[in-house]
């Protein structure tokens, strides 16, 4: 038998091989990818969550809620402050919120008149200062991330996201 009739029956014997491999490496790869696709999405809409309640924190904690300004309420100011953490303005109408399934409900927010104990006349090391505060998800209303792909990444709970300003 010549070398190039051997040659042909091992390429022969060869083909298919190529299709074999790529069907066993396909899946895990498939699964890597979603994977780490939802892992940023899920990052994503945490940073949405901690830059939408720091913007709202910041505005509630340039507003004096002991006397407000005429013809504002503290209580319109809170609102404002939880709307702002919802969909970016004062007035969510029907606008989207900036974290897909954030709801009204999952905001709350703290400051020297709500909670007196823990955010007015705090002591620092240089006199008293009155804090302001606004969380998203705490209690029984908890934020979820609701994966695309359940069977590789599935629903995560995110902690409280809290933030806390002077």
């Amino acid at each position: 038998m010549t070398m190039a009739k051997i040659r042909f029956r091992q390429a022969k014997r060869q083909r298919g091989v190529a299709a074999v491999e790529m069907a066993i490496i396909v899946l895990p790869m498939l699964i890597l990818c979603f994977g780490i696709t939802e892992l940023g999405r899920a990052l994503y809409q945490y940073n949405g969550l901690v830059k939408a309640t720091r913007g709202a924190a910041r505005y509630l904690s340039q507003q004096n809620l002991a006397s407000p300004p005429a013809g504002q309420t503290a209580e319109g100011i809170r609102t404002n402050a939880r709307s702002l953490a919802l969909c970016g303005a004062f007035d969510c109408g029907q606008s989207e919120p900036l974290v897909p399934n954030l709801t009204l409900a999952m905001i709350s927010v703290c400051d020297p008149v709500l909670c007196p104990d823990t955010h007015a006349n705090v002591s620092t090391g240089e006199g008293t200062t009155s804090l302001v505060s606004v969380t998203v998800g705490g209690g029984d209303a908890v934020y979820a991330f609701e994966s695309v792909v359940p069977w590789v990444i599935p629903d995560i709970n995110f902690s409280p996201v809290r933030i806390t300003m002077a």
